[in-house]
C-alpha cells in the first residue's frame, strides 16, 4: 500500500474540477484522459431540497495493484520506496491491459501519445516537499494529503469542528 493517502471531505467539495484541471495541466494531457476524476452523485432530494455530492476519484495506489500485475512490459510499476504506482512512458507500448485490469478506471488512455497515464500523486512534488497539485489548487480545501496515520486525526478534527458549529 502507498505510504501516502489522499482524503476528500465530500461535504466541502463544490465540484469545481480545479483538481482535475491541475492534474491534467501538470501532466500536459489533451482532451480525454483524466487521471483524477470527480464523480457527480445526484441530484438527490434531501427533505425539500435537491442535493448533489461530488466524489474525488484518484488512483488508490493499491497494495497489490492489478494494473501492475497485468502490464506485460513493466511500464506500470509500484515504487518500492513509497508504494506509489506510476507509468514509465518509455516502456509503455499502449496495449491498454492496465486500463482493462483496473477496477477503478485509474489508468487512462492518452490518444496523443498512444500510452497510458494515471495519477502518480505528483511524486516529483512530494520529493520536493510539496503536496500534490490537486490538493494545492482546491478552493474549498476539501482534499487532504498525508500518511495513513495522519488521516484519522484530520477526520477527528473535522468531526469536532462540525459538532462545535451545531452547538
Amino acid at each position: 500500500m502507498s505510504k501516502y493517502f489522499l482524503f476528500q471531505d465530500q461535504k466541502k467539495c463544490i465540484g469545481c474540477m480545479a483538481c482535475v484541471v491541475a492534474c491534467k495541466s501538470r501532466q500536459g494531457l489533451p482532451r480525454g484522459p483524466q487521471p483524477c476524476l470527480v464523480v457527480t452523485v445526484g441530484p438527490q432530494w434531501v427533505g425539500e431540497q435537491p442535493r448533489t455530492a461530488f466524489t474525488f476519484m484518484p488512483c488508490f495506489h493499491c497494495e497489490n495493484p492489478w494494473c501492475v500485475a497485468a502490464c506485460p512490459t513493466g511500464a506500470m510499476h509500484q515504487r518500492s520506496e513509497d508504494g506509489i504506482v506510476t507509468v514509465d512512458p518509455d516502456l509503455c507500448v499502449g496495449c491498454k491491459t492496465c486500463i482493462s485490469a483496473c477496477p477503478w478506471g485509474a489508468p487512462q488512455w492518452n490518444p496523443e501519445t498512444g500510452k497510458a497515464v494515471k495519477c502518480d500523486l505528483c511524486y516529483d512534488r512530494i520529493k520536493a516537499g510539496l503536496k500534490p497539485a490537486c490538493v494545492t489548487v482546491c478552493p474549498t480545501q476539501c482534499l487532504y494529503f498525508g500518511t495513513p496515520d495522519e488521516i484519522p486525526e484530520v477526520r477527528r478534527e473535522r468531526y469536532a469542528r462540525a459538532r462545535a458549529q451545531e452547538n
